[in-house]
């Protein structure tokens, strides 16, 4: 069994996809987006890379269909129904539609994750809903990445926190998991901050970017621990929720 980490989405390599379950995280803020759209009752998330190509996908569907949804620099993109704010992802606004989404970081790493057994997308807010899918694939000999968006191609350190969390619950009373030294140092940061998220936020960078572009409220979204008991899944082109209607 073998647990890794990567800090960045530059670092996941074709070789590191292949046979293995890869977790996307982006805590602030597409993981944390893409969990609260599913729960709020979206039929599904597809990411893109960028806005134009998201635009040219939009014409395939019917406009009540589907919800834009994307940001460029936190930012909303002109034109779009909302932005990256998990806040705007309620069931009256999405309830039964497909939300096609582009972010500057976190929808680029789950293009490149493409290729694993499972891709599925991790955050504080389905913390225990993911730590059980992952453990259930290490006992059952698959080998996991959490791989850590970062923040335009640098170390992120509420990502990395983040994926810290996870190798603390997942690796726990399992013997024999080895792991990278990305992953027991994220282990030892997630254990020096405790439960105090709001702090590793206020810490980050691009955390306090966010709380003075005015989305300190989302903050507190994404620090809402279990706040969703559902793990998104990245097959076929589309984000769906794990679960009795999508056997693995």
């Amino acid at each position: 069994m073998r647990l890794d980490v990567y800090l960045t989405a530059d670092e996941l390599a074709e070789t590191d996809r292949a046979g293995r379950v890869i977790a996307v995280i982006d805590v602030l803020r597409a993981s944390t987006s893409i969990v609260t759209a599913l729960a709020n009752g979206a039929r599904a998330v597809v990411p893109f890379e960028d806005a134009d190509e998201l635009m040219t996908r939009a014409r395939q569907f019917e406009r009540g269909d589907v919800r834009l949804a994307g940001e460029r620099k936190m930012l909303p993109i002109d034109g779009f129904d909302m932005g990256n704010s998990p806040a705007q992802f309620t069931s009256a606004a999405i309830d039964g539609r497909t939300v096609l989404l582009t972010t500057t970081n976190g929808t680029r790493a789950l293009i490149a994750a493409q290729g694993a057994t499972d891709v599925v997308v991790a955050s504080y807010v389905n913390l225990s809903a993911t730590t059980a899918m992952l453990r259930t694939a290490l006992r059952g000999g698959s080998d996991v990445v959490l791989a850590c968006c970062g923040q335009d191609g640098h170390y992120a350190l509420e990502d990395a926190a983040c994926a810290g969390r996870f190798v603390r619950t997942v690796t726990r009373r399992l013997s024999g998991v080895a792991m990278n030294d990305a992953a027991h140092s994220c282990a030892l940061l997630a254990r020096s901050y405790g439960d105090e998220i709001g702090s590793i936020f206020l810490d980050s960078a691009h955390g306090r970017a966010l709380s003075q572009a005015g989305f300190h409220d989302d903050l507190a979204l994404c620090a809402a621990v279990d706040a969703y008991p559902i793990v998104p899944v990245f097959a076929e082109r589309q984000i769906t929720r794990l679960g009795s209607d999508r056997e693995r």
